[in-house]
């Protein structure tokens, strides 16, 4: 296991270094200089030579990326040019909303998905089968964003049970903050359980058929304890995948959603630091959130070693 763990921890620095040159590379490409975007089209060539040297924008792009590069190694991710304060500042206050929510998110989805994935294999062929299949792909289809927007429209506004936007933060207690994190939460899960559903349904529909399945049916066990009993941790490797995408997805992709909802998350610093060429930003919060698809996607491959031992032994 300890190889196992060694090897894929090569593989994660070795992607993360990659990484960082593809991030740093598009985002160096992108037209604009952020000193002129900061001081306006009637600044004089001094003044805007002045602010790119106090931005550290006046060095060659080797010499940029390494101090980027270094200065992450050592927690240091530059500061924000708009902002005028650390990176690793405004990552902490955006990172405690993302978080949560993607969290929450994918709590939410996993409870849903995998008894309606179970039920669903264990009824196959069936009605039931048949109106869980219907619904999780109508879940699929429909953009979530438009889903968010109905939320707020039955439990905002027509029901007012939950807030329609905002965050109040953490100091004001977890219950009001909960709160205010469970429309959004329920607008991201409900088409993430709508796949992870129909992955857990297939991932137990090919286990049922295995020989090891009927043995233990033949001796008397039902399809559901079946399932529970020996079904279940052979169909979690490809659910395994399903989630940490999906968190990964949750944590980096939620931009639209928090617009909807008005919540100060790291989607919402990205946006605004590509609108206003920060590019110190941009960079960072997306090695970050790189970072931390690599080592989703690693704690993932351990899970697999765990649940599998034939992984551990190259099988």
């Amino acid at each position: 296991m300890i190889h196992y763990a060694a090897t894929r921890l090569i593989s994660l620095a070795l992607s993360l270094l990659a990484a960082s040159l593809v991030i740093f590379a598009v985002v160096e490409v992108i037209p604009g200089d952020p000193a002129s975007f900061m001081l306006g089209l009637n600044a004089s060539e001094d003044t805007v030579a002045a602010l790119r040297d106090d931005l550290g924008l006046s060095g060659g792009l080797l010499e940029r990326y390494v101090a980027w590069v270094g200065g992450m190694l050592t927690g240091d991710f530059g500061t924000s040019y708009t902002y005028r304060v650390p990176v690793s500042e405004l990552v902490a206050a955006r990172l405690w909303v993302s978080l949560p929510l993607a969290l929450y998110a994918l709590a939410l989805s996993t409870v849903i998905a995998l008894p309606v994935g179970m039920l669903a294999a264990a009824r196959r062929g069936r009605p039931t089968d048949y109106g869980i299949m219907g619904a999780t792909q109508l879940g699929i289809a429909v953009p979530n964003f438009w889903f968010a927007m109905l939320l707020v429209v039955l439990l905002a506004i027509t029901w007012p049970i939950f807030p329609s936007g905002g965050f109040p933060g953490w100091d004001g207690g977890i219950g009001p903050a909960l709160r205010a994190l469970t429309l959004p939460a329920v607008a991201l899960a409900l088409p993430q359980a709508s796949i992870l559903a129909r992955v857990m349904r297939s991932a137990l529909i090919e286990t049922l058929n295995q020989d090891y399945i009927r043995t233990a049916r033949a001796k008397g066990l039902t399809e559901g304890q079946a399932i529970r009993r020996h079904g279940m941790r052979n169909a979690m490797i490809p659910v395994l995948t399903i989630i940490g995408m999906q968190f990964s997805f949750l944590l980096a992709g939620a931009i639209i959603i928090e617009k909807v909802f008005f919540l100060p998350g790291l989607g919402l610093l990205i946006f605004q630091g590509i609108t206003q060429r920060d590019l110190i930003v941009v960079e960072s919060v997306v090695m970050l959130l790189v970072f931390a698809v690599i080592l989703v996607t690693f704690l993932v491959d351990l899970a697999y070693a765990l649940v599998d031992p034939r992984l551990r032994h190259g099988r």
